[in-house]
């Protein structure tokens, strides 16, 4: 392994790594939790949105007389009242001179699928709000809609539907990198090439989306209190929409009951309620229900393509290609064309492939707006993880043997892939190895047999991804902190973020207690509020633990160098010959000799007359520069099942994670972490479909038809470790997307395995009993119909 980037100051560690319960759980698990609805003002108002029941139609008039009758409602807002104000619209993550893609706050002239904001009702409480609402009568012409992105592309050319007159081809953008190498395909002793289609399917955060502003005019001073990722990105994107200093904005995050990459951005309904608070006599709230949620909040995954590998006669991959659409919705947020390019680049994963090539596009339908959601390139693991399975099975050997010929160790890093990412600090092969080690492969293949031999169908399927964790682009490059010793010699750390389901409340007690030497019962945090925190980027990209690591030891170190320096000075000591533990500065060689923090603290601000020229300051604030490093995590999951091919039914019956996310900062949080994402993934591989009939209406907009996992569906998830440091502080990597990204294919390996003797392939996400039954019924009755799948040898050609 390659250990040559510097690490900044390492410290001891004496919580760092231990399983230190979460500090907020008995906040969050005793209901004292303090969330959006939970905010009251005075003098609030509610807000609730008019929504489009058409997919596409055009707005001939909205006749808002008898909402505004109705007593108790103070307003009604069309895009003709609060459109004209926007000054600047565009997001950090994508940066403002990137041509974005439309995104007024509330429908103009047209609305563009179900759900779309078409109106704001302000009212006294948010049952009045929405009892307006049926009061404001929108006339319509319905237009011709296009729900199926793949159906879109070509627009008018192609006899479909134009979702925006700037886009007539209905193709935001897309890209490509190296062509096919046509010739190694041609060549190849194998080829397999499957069309693999993921279904829509979203975060849902057990919290919705909301929103409290509160405008003060008389000091043209504004404060938001949102469920958010990101609040120091919601306070520059509330300046630059309302063109006000940013110095007149606040933004305070206290508990985010989940966001997975919703609430990383502010959105349309977000923007509207900005502007018509400043519309409004008194702090404006907006709470999203389930049904708004489903149908308004965005889309995520959506992705159609077709993936081809050469391999040589040993199974060594020699080439892989991938050529995709993705369904970016009617208003992806944000700019989504360089984003789906991750799918390509990523696409070789943790495996030995000399040649890649990708291909995408990006395409408009009348369906809500892609947003991020925890590992928005996932689909390229699910690809390839789903094709080396089935080109294991055809070509005659283990998916597990398969992987283990292609898959990097750990003494070839660095390794460039062939699209240029350039892995290190890490070892994909150990977590595969530790993942096949736990299952105990021969085993199972054993018990496997035994099964099809009484008529059960049981089936193993290998998910293997890396991911770069905390990667320093643009505004994600730095994170602040700071650090106070308080007058009582006790510590507040603080650090951007809320408490989103991350724990960076817990894990920066952690770090900061290391830091400076203190008793984990002396540090507290204080995040979520632009105005007393530093800026940092937030929940997102799996950056907290290595960008938080870094910011806490740069302003720690310099903290612990002025606790010192007063010490030193009450001991009559050297600085050099000072150490700080359990909260004491002692003498090194001199035991006897020491100073409490509170002691320190007293004399810093009580009696800075006797520090005899040494400076009173207990506190300190650091940004941290990550320099371009990218920390890369990688796992291997594992899943086994049993399916019923009389229902249909998948029951899962192990589920192994084995993952490398450098040193665990605390490994309680590492594993909620993997096993939230985990779950995540599996309720996208069987259950979770957010579908739309031909026209463009939502057919899923309620848990009656969305439907998710619950504790049933999950077996116990087994962990299994692999501790590579990466190049940042302390070796921390990202744990945040990891599970959802490895465990869709995964889950859909294994029933492919298990139906395998029946000449099953499942390629087309989710997989219901449905859908599963109807494969089968096909197999039996003459094979499956799949004109643009297959597999060819040398001697086929």
């Amino acid at each position: 392994m390659d250990r040559s980037h510097p690490v900044t100051r390492p410290v001891a560690a004496r919580y760092a790594g231990t399983r230190v319960p979460r500090i907020e759980d008995s906040r969050l698990l005793t209901g004292s939790g303090t969330f959006v609805d939970d905010v009251q003002r005075p003098g609030m108002l509610h807000a609730c949105f008019v929504r489009s029941p058409f997919a596409h139609a055009t707005i001939n008039g909205i006749d808002t007389a008898a909402a505004l009758a109705l007593p108790g409602v103070h307003a009604v807002f069309t895009a003709a009242d609060i459109n004209p104000d926007v000054r600047e619209s565009w997001h950090a993550v994508a940066g403002k001179d990137v041509p974005d893609t439309p995104r007024p706050p509330l429908a103009e002239g047209e609305v563009k699928f179900v759900g779309d904001p078409v109106a704001i009702v302000v009212a006294n409480s948010r049952r009045l709000a929405e009892d307006a609402v049926d009061l404001v009568d929108v006339d319509y012409t319905q237009l011709p809609a296009v729900a199926d992105f793949r159906k879109a592309i070509g627009g008018a050319e192609a006899g479909v539907p134009v979702v925006h007159e700037a886009y007539p081809d209905n193709v935001a953008g897309g890209m490509g990198g190296m062509p096919p190498d046509e010739e190694v395909f041609a060549t190849s002793a194998y080829v397999v090439q499957e069309r693999i289609y993921q279904q829509m399917y979203v975060p849902v955060p057990m919290e919705t989306r909301g929103i409290v502003v509160e405008w003060v005019a008389s000091t043209s001073e504004l404060t938001i209190w949102g469920s958010t990722q990101t609040p120091h990105e919601l306070r520059a994107f509330a300046a630059r929409l309302l063109g006000i200093p940013a110095q007149g904005v606040r933004v305070i995050v206290r508990d985010t009951g989940g966001g997975f990459g919703q609430k990383v951005v502010p959105m349309r309904e977000d923007m509207s309620v900005m502007l018509a608070a400043r519309k409004v006599s008194g702090p404006l709230k907006w709470i999203e229900d389930r049904r708004e949620n489903l149908m308004s909040a965005g889309q995520s995954r959506h992705v159609d393509g077709t993936v081809r590998m050469a391999f040589d006669a040993d199974g060594k991959i020699l080439a892989a290609d991938i050529d995709f659409v993705q369904d970016i919705g009617a208003y992806p947020t944000p700019y989504p064309v360089l984003t789906t390019a991750a799918i390509g680049m990523f696409f070789p994963g943790p495996y030995r492939v000399p040649k890649s090539s990708f291909n995408y596009k990006t395409v408009f339908s009348n369906t809500p707006g892609l947003h991020a959601y925890r590992g928005p390139w996932q689909y390229e693991t699910l690809t390839r993880e789903m094709l080396l399975d089935i080109a294991a099975r055809k070509i005659g050997m283990d998916p597990a043997e398969l992987r283990r010929i292609n898959i990097l160790r750990g003494d070839e890093m660095p390794f460039f892939n062939p699209n240029g990412m350039p892995y290190d600090n890490c070892a994909p092969a150990d977590t595969f190895e530790q993942a096949v080690k736990i299952l105990d492969l021969e085993g199972f293949r054993k018990e496997q047999a035994e099964a099809l031999a009484q008529g059960r169908y049981i089936g193993l399927g290998f998910s293997a991804y890396i991911e770069p964790t905390g990667a320093a682009t643009g505004n994600l490059a730095t994170e602040g902190a700071t650090i106070r010793m308080e007058s009582t010699g006790k510590i507040n750390v603080y650090v951007n973020g809320g408490s989103s389901g991350n724990s960076i409340e817990t894990t920066v007690v952690q770090l900061t207690a290391d830091v400076l030497g203190a008793n984990i019962n002396d540090v507290a945090t204080i995040q979520g509020d632009t105005a007393v925190t530093p800026y940092g980027a937030g929940t997102q990209g799996s950056r907290s633990a290595p960008m938080t690591a870094g910011a806490v030891n740069e302003a720690g170190t310099i903290l612990r160098d002025q606790i010192v320096a007063i010490a030193a000075q009450m001991l009559g000591a050297d600085a050099d010959a000072i150490e700080l533990s359990d909260s004491r500065a002692v003498v090194r060689d001199d035991p006897d000799k020491s100073v409490s923090f509170a002691d320190i603290a007293y004399r810093s601000y009580y009696d800075p007359a006797q520090l005899g020229g040494v400076s009173p300051t207990l506190e300190a604030t650091a940004r941290f520069n990550s320099q371009a490093m990218i920390h890369w995590a990688n796992a291997t999951h594992a899943c086994t099942c049993e399916v019923d091919t009389v229902t249909g039914q998948v029951t899962l019956t192990r589920y192994i994670v084995s993952e490398d996310v450098g040193p665990m900062i605390n490994p309680n949080v590492v594993e909620g972490q993997v096993a939230g994402g985990t779950v995540q993934g599996i309720g996208g591989a069987l259950l979770e479909h957010l579908a739309y009939d031909d026209a463009g209406n939502p057919i899923a907009s309620t848990f009656v038809d969305y439907l998710l996992p619950t504790a049933t569906e999950v077996p116990p998830i087994e962990f299994g470790h692999v501790e590579i440091p990466g190049p940042g502080v302390g070796g921390y990597k990202g744990a945040g997307e990891g599970g959802a990204i490895g465990s869709p294919p995964a889950v859909i390996n294994a029933i492919n395995d298990a139906l395998a003797p029946l000449g099953v392939t499942v390629t087309r996400m989710p997989a219901t009993p449905a859908t599963i039954i109807e494969l089968i019924e096909q197999a039996s009755s003459g094979g499956r119909e799949r004109s643009d799948s297959g597999i060819t040898t040398g001697k086929d050609r």
